[in-house]
């Protein structure tokens, strides 16, 4: 079977038979031999790996069950800032000797300070049981996890969505937090014993008002226009929003593997309506006018589960205004664009479900103003719940007005 995946934020293809699994697929046709198998039975958990943000054993997934999904290895870890502060610490703790387990021990390691913090030593042991050493005994590892989640109290993970299902066994939550620099200027490194750094202060923000105009259905493509005033100067929302990535966090449901490859771009979107569950896996590209303070976001994918294909655009431009309190403020005018077919095709263009997409539009808005403001931002999977109670109310709320009425 011919399989398509992202390893490492670059695309991939091979041809499996049904039964190989992930961890094979990645040592024998890729050559990324990082990811070690010990008891092949999902026990020992050398075989750790990424599978759309959630660790997983690869050596009990199948490979084809990963068919467009994105996958992490211990390779793909070289930039990322938490992951470099563990291998110090394993180090500078003698946290590995043969190093067999090292680098699934290091996944696991890092997906469980970005989830939690302040745990006893006792709790990380518990935490981390599910994979195995056979040389150090297990205490130069609890010394190393213990330091860096020390390091990173006081940061609230910001919660990333979730796949409405794992394709691995063992799933972890899709958290992700900001990992400061543990180097400080001067190069001398943190302390064991320095305090963490204060968490930052709430931004207390009014909600933004958007204005939506009316939802068109034209030879079967949803498109909608929406309208809203951030209070910031121009130039500062557009060095947010032309940035693809930074626009993919704030968008219910999308999420990118990556930054741009010359204007190109690969991720997923995760929907959910009723009992149906898809997860769209594709690419696209990113045309930027700065002249125009304008960019054009289109992407297209498909959900194998469902045989449903999607297509769709984020066309978006900023022009400069006077907020309310007279400063310098900047109105974003945006067009969202989606096509379906296939199994969801009917349901998209549904009632509810274009509803559901102007309340994405609104939550797009808020998100925005959330990481100008310096807030979390509100990651909400398409479908998700309160998403779906937002509108289930508000269509409630009209159908009330109109009965009162007459």
């Amino acid at each position: 079977m011919k399989i398509a995946l992202t390893v490492n934020g670059r695309p991939v293809a091979g041809d499996v038979t049904p039964r190989t699994n992930l961890a094979d697929f990645l040592r024998e046709q890729l050559l990324l031999t990082g990811t070690h198998v010990g008891c092949e039975h999902g026990i020992c958990g050398a075989c750790t790996v990424e599978i759309d943000g959630e660790i997983a054993r690869s050596c009990i997934t199948y490979a084809v069950a990963c068919d467009g999904s994105g996958i992490r290895t211990i390779e793909g870890f070289d930039e990322d800032a938490l992951m470099s502060r563990l291998r110090q610490t394993f180090t500078e703790e003698h946290a590995l000797q043969c190093g067999y387990c090292t680098p699934g021990m290091l996944i696991a390691a890092r997906d469980l300070v970005r989830r939690k913090g302040g745990l006893s030593r006792a709790e990380i042991r518990t935490e981390m049981s599910g994979n195995l050493c056979r040389c150090t005994g297990y205490m130069g590892i609890v010394n190393a996890v213990a330091r860096v989640m020390d390091e990173r109290a006081g940061f609230a993970p910001s919660t990333a969505p979730t796949a409405n299902g794992w394709l691995g066994p063992a799933p972890g939550p899709g958290a992700s937090v900001a990992f400061p620099d543990p180097t400080p200027a001067g190069g001398r490194e943190v302390s064991r014993a320095a305090p963490p750094p204060p968490a930052r202060p709430a931004v207390a923000r009014k909600p933004v008002r958007v204005t939506v105009g009316d939802i068109e259905d034209v030879d079967g493509t949803v498109r909608l226009a929406q309208s809203f005033v951030l209070e910031h100067p121009r130039q500062v929302v557009w060095q947010l929003m032309s940035d693809p990535q930074a626009v993919a966090r704030c968008m219910p449901g999308a999420s990118l593997d990556g930054p741009p490859r010359d204007g190109n771009i690969s991720g997923r979107i995760e929907v959910k309506l009723g009992p149906i569950a898809a997860s769209f896996a594709g690419e696209g590209s990113v045309k930027p006018f700065p002249g125009e303070y304008r960019q054009l976001i289109e992407g297209r994918g498909g959900d194998r589960r469902s045989g449903s294909q999607v297509s769709g655009s984020v066309d978006y431009r900023l022009s400069a205004t006077t907020g309310e309190a007279g400063g310098e403020a900047t109105r974003v005018a945006v067009t969202i664009s989606y096509a379906l077919t296939g199994l969801l095709a009917q349901l998209g263009r549904s009632a509810i479900a274009r509803d559901l997409a102007r309340r994405i539009g609104e939550t797009f808005a808020q998100n925005i103003d959330a990481q100008l403001s310096g807030a979390a931002v509100a990651q909400v999977p398409v479908g998700g719940l309160s998403l779906v109670l937002q509108v289930l109310a508000a269509r409630l709320r009209a159908m009330l007005a109109r009965i009162f009425a007459r």
